[in-house]
């Protein structure tokens, strides 16, 4: 999905706030599936243009087709806490921004996500990264204090929190202090951020990696069936 604001004055004769309400709704409850489309179509909310409202009804139909799939959480005595992020370098078409994403998981299903456009624009692929992890830890942080404190009054053990990244770059700059000559102008744009998390940041595998992507990119019914066993499942009855 790609959009590119306009600056056509026609009024979209269209419930286009409404609708976006709707699936902000949706998003924010029980959908981390549609996170980046429908941050990415609200963007513009005033005088939206025609392109907008065409993808705020291709968000409904994919819906229409994933309205039988939940959020699935397995079945076993432990309790894991893994977060994951992910950026989409210079994905808005318009400035140049790049978005970031995120999401947690508690024994394998998702309990928190969200998709953000960065404040400023990143010049490489491995800041993009950095910004958006650096959005992860900070609400890692949070949720995972809070899962350890009803934890700790239910008398079950607490999980390490653990963070999943795909950019190699951005994991060394977490991993080491130092300014290289390429990453000077990171720790200058976003001073006092310290990512160093050196005991949980891991590099991701086959199925994490398809997890991150979904994190920057739209969803087809397809990709959610065969590629997201992590996020949902059919919850169609069947005899």
């Amino acid at each position: 999905m790609k959009l590119v604001s306009s600056d056509s004055t026609t009024k979209l004769d269209a419930p286009f706030r409404e609708a976006a309400g709707a699936l902000m709704h949706l998003m924010t409850s029980t959908r981390p599936d549609i996170a980046f489309a429908v941050g990415y179509v609200s963007r513009v909310m005033e005088s939206p243009p025609a392109e907008h409202w065409i993808a705020v009804k291709r968000i409904f139909r994919y819906l229409q087709g994933a309205k039988s799939y939940g959020i699935r959480f397995s079945s076993g005595k432990d309790v894991d806490f893994q977060g994951y992020s992910d950026a989409d370098w210079a994905g808005d078409l318009t400035d140049r921004k790049s978005t970031s994403g995120y999401l947690f998981k508690v024994t394998g299903g998702p309990i928190s996500w969200g998709s953000k456009k960065q404040s400023s624009v990143s010049l490489s692929i491995s800041e993009a990264a950095y910004i958006a992890l650096s959005l992860a830890i900070q609400e890692g942080k949070w949720v995972h204090k809070l899962l350890c404190k009803i934890l700790t009054a239910a008398g079950r053990a607490t999980p390490m929190l653990q963070f999943f990244e795909d950019n190699q770059s951005c994991i060394k700059m977490t991993k080491n202090p130092v300014n290289h000559g390429r990453a000077k102008h990171i720790d200058i744009k976003y001073p006092g951020r310290d990512l160093r998390f050196p005991a949980c940041l891991n590099t991701l595998g086959p199925e994490s990696s398809e997890t991150c992507k979904l994190l920057k990119e739209s969803v087809t019914s397809s990709k959610l069936h065969h590629q997201s066993p992590w996020a949902h499942r059919n919850l169609t009855h069947q005899t």
